[in-house]
């Protein structure tokens, strides 16, 4: 509820809400188990304890080990120490870094830092639907390539990376390469086992997954060599430095255990609503066009939909004036203009015209959506459809 007035929530992609016991897990390490978890005395040791517990839960998730999850202070971080700190750990070997031209700005930003450095940055375009080709990637390998860093599943169409082929590709062409890959809206509706795929690295983030912002997470295979990007007391096994967000981490520990439970159902429900919303607005707005997967490699929680002839900023704040909450593009952009008001990078990339791009929608779910907000959904767009309908018809 905001003011009284009731919506419905399409907008998981950008942010989760926090669940009522995630809440409670925070406020109670805030609390009750406020030590440092560098200090040696119980209230210290209890602070470590809850670290090493959410620890134990990621591994899990994972299918690794604790040992070499770094927590961070988000996604953002998460991706700047795995491609920066890799970067400067790899800098005699070699110069060359290969990714993709969908990556949300958390991996390009820090990339295009490096370019601006002197390193080789080598960006692999996609299919129409934003996929990336192993073959591609592993093509765009060379003797002084140190990393690679693709995506799970994309932020703004949902599509799902071959992230097992595009290793196998990589390391069959040479083996000591490292494979980075930004989780962050993977984590909890796929399946992601990185040791199983050949990934040497994997970012995570609480806040998409119903946990508290200012909370992420970096795994790295154990013997792999990563130069930390801030300096300090040496927390985290020296590679991030600083006292660890102890109420965070309890709540991302939370959300975790809360995922655990719902189990792989969620996905398969969720996948369920998504295909329903998408035959819904497709049956409301015939001219409607879906960006990116209809099913096969596609995510369950996001779907991107263009409305040619309004545009997608439009439509949001229209959508979200009757109670329906979405997206035009990322969250961490979409408030700033793109570049040359070109729209969307990832739409782009994917070679749609200009007006598919600038009339784009996102819809995101979370894992506990009900059927019911998918059918309030709908009679909003419907409304939305009729009321813009009739404003054109009157221009005329």
């Amino acid at each position: 509820m905001i003011d009284g007035t009731s919506f419905v929530y399409l907008d998981n992609a950008a942010t989760t809400q926090a669940l009522p016991e995630v809440c409670r897990a925070v406020e109670e390490a805030l609390r009750i188990c406020y030590g440092n978890p560098s200090s040696t005395h119980p209230l210290g040791t209890a602070a470590e304890e809850i670290l090493r517990h959410t620890r134990r839960l990621l591994a899990e998730f994972l299918g690794v080990s604790d040992r070499h999850i770094i927590f961070t202070s988000g996604g953002t971080e998460a991706n700047n120490l795995a491609i920066i700190g890799t970067a400067m750990a790899h800098a005699k070997s070699g110069r060359h870094i290969i990714t993709s031209a969908v990556e949300h700005s958390a991996v390009l930003a820090p990339l295009a830092y490096l370019e601006s450095k002197g390193w080789r940055i080598t960006r692999i375009g996609v299919d129409a639907i934003g996929r990336v080709s192993p073959e591609a990637v592993a093509a765009a390998v060379s003797e002084d390539t140190v990393l690679v860093s693709i995506m799970a599943v994309n932020n703004e169409v949902g599509v799902i990376q071959p992230l097992a082929e595009i290793a196998g590709a990589v390391k069959k062409r040479r083996p000591q390469v490292l494979v980075h890959t930004d989780a962050v809206q993977a984590l909890g509706k796929i399946e992601l086992k990185p040791l199983e795929q050949g990934i040497d690295l994997v970012s995570v983030s609480a806040h998409k997954l119903h946990g508290p912002k200012g909370v992420g997470a970096l795994w790295h295979r154990p013997d792999l060599r990563l130069e930390p990007i801030i300096h300090g007391g040496g927390q985290e096994n020296g590679r991030r430095s600083g006292t660890e967000n102890v109420p965070g981490i309890a709540g991302f520990g939370q959300a975790l255990r809360s995922a655990m439970a719902m189990g792989q159902a969620a996905g398969e429900r969720l996948a369920g609503l998504r295909l329903k919303l998408i035959e819904g607005i497709e049956e409301i707005v015939p001219r409607s066009a879906l960006n990116g997967p209809r099913t096969s490699h596609a995510a369950p929680h996001i779907c991107n939909i263009s409305w040619p002839g309004w545009t997608g900023e439009m439509l949001v704040r229209v959508l979200a004036e009757k109670g329906l909450y979405t997206s035009s593009a990322a969250a961490c952009s979409s408030r700033r203009k793109n570049k040359g008001g070109q729209g969307s990078h990832v739409l782009r990339a994917m070679g749609l015209s200009p007006e598919r791009v600038q009339s784009a929608v996102r819809f995101s779910f979370s894992l506990y959506q009900e059927e019911k907000d998918i059918d309030a959904a709908l009679a909003i767009v419907a409304e939305v459809a009729k009321q813009l309908d009739d404003l054109k018809r009157r221009s005329r």
